[in-house]
């Protein structure tokens, strides 16, 4: 590919109102423009990136004898109000109606659109296993798109859905998909994590969730991660995990007990002037982590699924509940509002510090740090009684677990040493795929449409596996990259080679040396040659090569070639090497086989 003939503009300044690194990477390499709001066009650049990528997934999943089909976007209002979910997910899903006032939907999701394919399309229990996937756009209105392509509303997703006749099927497809996954993030050059995961708004009954860090946080470790039990990449090979039978979601392990439930009065003289759990802690000396808030919340429901007003929201005593998690609540509707002292006393009957949500007529949802507490302290909501020595599936039930907890290292933020402005640092995890075992959650549809036209009586049971593909660059860009740009794994970089001749319009022998060369390594790897052939100063040519992060440059001059050689360097390590002429051919083909 030549400069000349390519849509590439680079950036010098960093564009404004980018919180990432990735993002402003992305923008100042010429992958991506934005268009409004978390929207973004794909340059030709950047879109050689995605199709690498996608080539990578496709290529793993058809492995694993997965089948590739396609579905449209748009999907009928009716099959979200079958599952349920059109009244479940909130003001995310972009709802609209046509000319002849039909409703729909802009899917940021397919199991309803597969689900009704496959009830249409199966004539045998013969035919299960069906394990299909598609790459494709989906679109979420976010109400905040944030960190570019990290968070934007519309996005390419692989999506894999797999159905069954039993659990074991089931459960192997699911091992199968879980150490797929590894390959397919190894071979893209991802650092990551695997973690138990809620369900959330999807449901089922089992999820994993893979998680990537950038690289400058890799050994941060955010305490609601090890709640969700880490499982580093080349571990876990068995994946047959426990369930809770009474909420149909993955069993937390907390510690195991040390103490007897006890009921603890405090003295009047003592308990007067207590007003705060805290307050209550340091006057006894008791350990912060032991004990657990309730924080109360407005709903705001519209739907008879949450015919509730008021949700308990609990955390550890010194942590903090982060708002924006709030959203992947679905019980409850923004705007919400949380209840102050006197709200709480007015409506719930009970003070504040001696709030407890055992004989609450609310509904409650747990912290994943609370989820894995032993022996903690809760409130009596009697005055001046505390219970000491409470343990999860001892002495209460485990209620609905989600992460609510504020991470310490929000407020981080990473020093860009050039221009001197604060770029805000991803400290959290990255979602980069996530796979659920579904039960029969959205293939009741199937069940019944197959006992109707098919007579048979067999229950089918269903499983999903997402990957973020546009999602999985910036996160590589967040782990690769140095002062002078991005640094791209072989196997997704844009290019593989780049040839950079100096003064090529002046000098002869380095253009016809380049235009040989061109066209031998065309020969082997294709398009994966860029040359950079426009009229430009050498410092812009490297610059711009840097910053584009193409892992393989060859420098032609007239300085090396009186030497017989060219210069070879690399991106990641900028190490140089001088190589004869006769020799770079086989030079480079050992370095880019290996790509």
């Amino acid at each position: 590919m030549r400069a000349t003939q390519y849509l590439l503009t680079t950036l010098k300044e960093i564009p404004k109102n980018c919180e990432t690194i990735s993002h402003q990477l992305m923008l100042r390499s010429g992958m991506i423009r934005q268009i409004s709001t978390g929207l973004y066009t794909w340059l030709p650049i950047g879109l050689r990136v995605l199709r690498k990528v996608e080539n990578i997934v496709r290529d793993e999943m058809n492995n694993i004898s997965f089948i590739e089909i396609s579905m449209p976007i748009i999907q009928p209002a009716n099959l979200w109000k079958q599952s349920g979910r059109w009244s479940e997910y909130g003001p995310e899903l972009l709802r609209f109606k046509n000319r002849v006032n039909q409703e729909f939907v802009l899917g940021p999701t397919h199991e309803e659109m597969i689900s009704n394919l496959i009830c249409k399309e199966i004539i045998s229990y013969k035919q299960f296993p069906i394990k299909l996937y598609q790459m494709n756009t989906k679109y979420r209105d976010e109400i905040r798109p944030r960190f570019g392509l990290i968070r934007a509303k519309e996005f390419t997703m692989k999506d894999g859905y797999s159905f069954h006749t039993n659990n074991k099927c089931l459960q192997n497809t699911y091992n199968n998909i879980y150490h797929q996954y590894h390959t397919i993030f190894n071979r893209i050059g991802l650092n990551f994590h695997v973690v138990q995961a809620d369900t959330g708004n999807t449901g089922g009954t089992l999820s994993h969730e893979f998680q990537a860090y950038p690289e400058n946080n890799n050994n941060y470790t955010d305490n609601a991660n090890q709640t969700a039990m880490m499982i580093h990449h080349n571990q876990s090979k068995n994946l047959s995990i426990k369930h809770n039978n009474t909420t149909n979601q993955t069993q937390f392990t907390p510690t195991l007990p040390n103490e007897i439930m006890r009921l603890i009065t405090i003295p009047p003289k003592h308990n007067n002037s207590i007003q705060s759990i805290l307050e209550l802690l340091n006057k006894f000396k008791l350990p912060i982590n032991k004990t657990i808030k309730i924080t109360i919340v407005k709903t705001n429901n519209i739907n008879q699924k949450y015919p509730y007003n008021f949700l308990g929201l609990v955390l550890r005593a010194d942590h903090q509940l982060d708002n924006e998690k709030l959203l992947m609540i679905p019980e409850i509707f923004f705007p919400t509002s949380i209840l102050n002292k006197q709200e709480v006393e007015k409506i719930i009957k009970v003070k504040p510090i001696l709030l407890n949500f055992i004989h609450l007529s609310i509904p409650i949802i747990i912290d994943r740090n609370v989820a894995i507490m032993n022996d903690f302290i809760i409130e009596s909501n009697i005055d001046g009684k505390y219970i000491f020595g409470v343990n999860w599936n001892r002495d209460l039930p485990m209620p609905k677990i989600a992460d609510l907890y504020k991470s310490k290292c929000n407020n981080n933020y990473k020093q860009n040493n050039k221009n001197k402005k604060n770029i805000a640092f991803i400290q959290n995890k990255i979602e980069i795929g996530h796979i659920f075992q579904l039960g029969d959650k959205y293939s009741r549809s199937i069940y019944s449409c197959i006992q109707k036209y098919n007579k048979f009586n067999i229950k089918i049971i269903m499983g999903c596996y997402g990957i973020g593909i546009t999602r999985i660059i910036p996160t590589i860009i967040e782990q690769n990259y140095d002062q002078y740009g991005i640094i791209w794994p072989d196997s997704i970089a844009p290019f593989k080679l780049a040839i950079i001749p100096i003064n090529m319009h002046v000098s002869v022998n380095v253009r016809n040396t380049t235009e040989e060369l061109y066209t031998q390594f065309k020969s082997i790897i294709g398009s994966d040659v860029f040359i950079y052939d426009r009229k430009e100063n050498p410092g812009i040519m490297f610059a711009d090569i840097d910053l584009i992060g193409i892992p393989h440059i060859l420098v032609i001059s007239d300085r090396n070639l009186n030497n017989q050689e060219v210069e070879y360097k690399h991106r990641k390590t900028r190490t140089t090497t001088k190589i004869k002429l006769d020799v770079i051919l086989q030079f480079l083909i050992n370095k880019l086989i290996r790509c």
